[in-house]
């Protein structure tokens, strides 16, 4: 319910039937933040922390910014980068020491733990608590979820699925300790309830939906009460997020109106979900908006594809599945084509950070309240070596993040240098993390808001 304070608290939900809809933050909000808005942990300065997975490496000549240390110009696969330049940074020879002996399940496991997996096919893995974990047990106390873990592929595969490594390495990129693996959901319509869905088993909020066209039906009456206590811009602000939200919905009841059609469903595609690649990595990447606009989670992970991932990619041209032109032999051709599967990856993330940029919160944008981590555990997937990692930073200035640049280290520098870096720019402080050996403090600097 909502309260009558003349300042809304920033954890104000909208609450009906098997719904509790968080807002964004608004105006009306503000005096409440006030007295805390000189902490760097301040909900006044929201920062939040997501991780997106690019599986099996890239070609990195085509990865490379040309330039030394700008971003001026930028390489093919990373152009659609173009639009947020300012709010990115590419970081060139990082490595991950502890995922070798090279395999596509070590890649997966070790990106964000950094950790070495332990070699067997039985459930006694054992890897590493990974970073988004760190920060989630901090900052994600006070969200509703704590973290969000997200994925394209339905991962059901289980045993061995690498070079003696159990499947389970390659299908979580997040681990809330060394044995406790945190599966991720591919599924638009079970992440959008879990978002927004409240009470009752998940049967119970299915049915609930049902019953109803939309979710916002259940909360016509708070809406209007919220409406009645805010000023004209914050009105406008809970329109055009409630629109945001009816309009996703919308998508997913569409893609699963289509997929009572599909007599051939993709296997590794969960039933309804959109048949279209692009569609369902944009509904994935608008997900994650709303949940960060909403403050429902500040810490999220994506996985782009699974290793050994033999999806196509019709829709750009190219037919061929994707693991075997990884391991092209250096032809031409098929670096060629594993490109413009690089490139196809990026500008989905590039789109939704020109979402993130263009989505106001307080004095700045939601992307200046980010900090996102994108990248690969694998550098060259013909090799399968765990070396200059195709790697970029995306953020804003609330974490005093330095865009528009490009840091290329002269030696292979840990991959978990970066992680350490980025949990003490949301307030998480470590003297180590895995096989770290310094923090990147040139990815930062201070800059007044």
């Amino acid at each position: 319910m909502i309260g009558s304070k003349k300042a809304l608290p920033r954890r104000t939900f909208l609450r009906g039937l098997g719904t509790s809809l968080a807002l964004p933050l608004l105006d009306a909000m503000v005096p409440a933040l006030t007295a805390q808005a000189a902490s760097p942990a301040s909900p006044a300065r929201l920062r939040r922390l997501g991780f997106v997975y690019m599986p099996m490496g890239c070609d990195i000549g085509r990865w490379t910014p040309p330039g030394p240390e700008s971003l001026d110009e930028l390489s093919p696969i990373l152009r659609s980068l173009g639009p947020v330049r300012r709010h990115v940074t590419v970081i060139t020879n990082l490595e991950l020491k502890n995922a070798y002996p090279g395999t596509h399940a070590t890649s997966n496991a070790s990106f964000l733990s950094a950790a070495r997996a332990k070699r067997t096919e039985s459930t006694d893995y054992y890897l590493g608590t990974t970073v988004d974990q760190i920060a989630a047990r901090q900052i994600g106390r006070e969200t509703r979820l704590p973290s969000l873990e997200l994925s394209m592929d339905l991962l059901a595969t289980v045993g061995q699925c690498d070079n003696g490594y159990a499947c389970v390495y390659q299908n979580n990129l997040s681990w809330s300790s060394p044995t406790t693996p945190l599966p991720s959901e591919a599924h638009p319509r079970i992440v959008f309830e879990r978002l927004f869905g409240e009470g009752g088993s998940a049967a119970d909020r299915r049915a609930a939906l049902r019953r109803r066209a939309s979710l916002l039906d259940a909360v016509t009456e708070e809406i209007a009460r919220l409406q009645s206590q805010l000023g004209p811009a914050d009105r406008q602000r809970v329109d055009e997020y409630l629109e945001s939200v009816r309009e996703v919905e919308r998508r997913i009841q569409q893609a699963e109106l289509s997929s009572k059609d599909d007599p051939l469903p993709d296997l590794d595609r969960p039933v309804g979900v959109p048949s279209s690649y692009a569609e369902h990595a944009r509904l994935m990447f608008d997900l994650q908006v709303l949940a960060l606009r909403g403050d429902v989670t500040r810490i999220i992970t994506f996985q782009l594809a699974r290793e050994t991932s033999n999806r196509t990619y019709p829709e750009i041209g190219v037919s061929e599945p994707h693991h075997p032109l990884t391991h092209h032999g250096n032809d031409p051709d098929k670096i060629a084509k594993m490109a413009k599967i690089n490139q196809f990856h990026v500008s989905l993330f590039a789109e939704f950070l020109g979402k993130l940029q263009a989505t106001p919160e307080g004095d700045s944008s939601l992307l200046d309240h980010c900090l996102y981590l994108y990248g690969s555990g694998m550098g060259n997937p013909n090799l399968h070596d765990h070396t200059n990692l195709p790697i970029l930073v995306a953020g804003g200035a609330a974490g005093n993040m330095r865009g528009g640049r490009h840091i290329r280290f002269a030696e292979p520098t840990p991959l978990a240098n970066l992680h350490l870096t980025l949990l003490d720019k949301v307030g998480v402080h470590l003297d180590s993390f895995a096989d770290s050996d310094g923090t990147i403090d040139a990815l930062f600097e201070p800059l007044s808001l």
